[in-house]
């Protein structure tokens, strides 16, 4: 069974159960995997936050927590659908503690799922843009995991980063966050300026490296510069972990 953790933000959780069944071949409702999900935002502090300084508990600690409810569950590999808890520092705390409590469950790592992806969808791709939060920005989850990969980074300016991109994710009165379903057309479009940007800084493609960014770009291309969404990545991956055969093939 997959398990996935929810509430990281809430959207972002039933985005990938929906990529899941869109990426599952299955003409029936049985023939579709076994999927739990478990949201519980209040339980885990905000990512970026703790990343910068703002918040002291590390939300690797709650992450852990709902992994094990979902392995109790019966899941038998879980994703986090949040690219920040993917940092270091928060991620190898999820790790430490499914560990020490004796966890079987296998946990797979979202950036390893998105090189792979670069690598078999895009394999001419080298200057690599990255659109995400400042947490994910500063922490360098993708930086550091595309050189040892043999790619390049490209980010946005840090007054851009901060003013557009960040509150397109995080701005309560227009952020995806707070604004989910629909995205507000404000967001939309500042997340299309950043794209812009990392396109005239020499990107060859573009990470959603918000699972939320989806939200509001759902394009796999725009102006010319294809996108790339890490929730699908994951997705197909957990498929494949729990059967391969029932994975649909990638477009040609």
């Amino acid at each position: 069974m997959i398990g996935i953790v929810g509430g990281v933000g809430p959207y972002a959780g039933l985005d990938l159960v929906r990529n899941i069944f869109d990426q599952t071949l299955a003409r029936t409702d049985q023939e579709h995997l076994d999927v739990v999900m478990l949201s519980m935002p209040s339980s885990i502090t905000d990512r970026t936050e703790y990343l910068i300084g703002q918040n002291g508990e590390n939300p690797g600690l709650a992450i852990a927590d709902v992994i094990k409810r979902l392995e109790a569950a019966g899941a038998t590999v879980a994703g986090i659908p949040c690219n920040t808890a993917h940092a270091d520092k928060i991620f190898s705390c999820t790790v430490n503690e499914l560990q020490q409590a004796g966890s079987k469950i296998c946990l797979l790592n979202l950036v390893e799922e998105v090189i792979a992806s670069i690598r078999k969808r895009h394999p001419h791709a080298v200057n690599i843009g990255v659109l995400s939060t400042t947490g994910t920005q500063k922490s360098g989850v993708y930086t550091r995991a595309l050189e040892a990969a043999d790619l390049r980074a490209v980010s946005i300016d840090p007054d851009m980063q901060e003013k557009l991109i960040h509150a397109a994710i995080y701005s309560p009165s227009y952020g995806i966050k707070a604004h989910s379903n629909p995205a507000t057309s404000r967001a939309r479009q500042e997340l299309i300026t950043g794209i812009r940007q990392l396109k005239a800084l020499g990107a060859d493609l573009v990470l959603k490296g918000c699972t939320e960014i989806a939200l509001a770009i759902p394009e796999e291309e725009i102006e010319g510069i294809p996108l790339l969404d890490p929730a699908i990545s994951l997705a197909r991956a957990l498929i494949a972990a729990i059967d391969p055969s029932k994975l649909k093939p990638l477009p040609s």
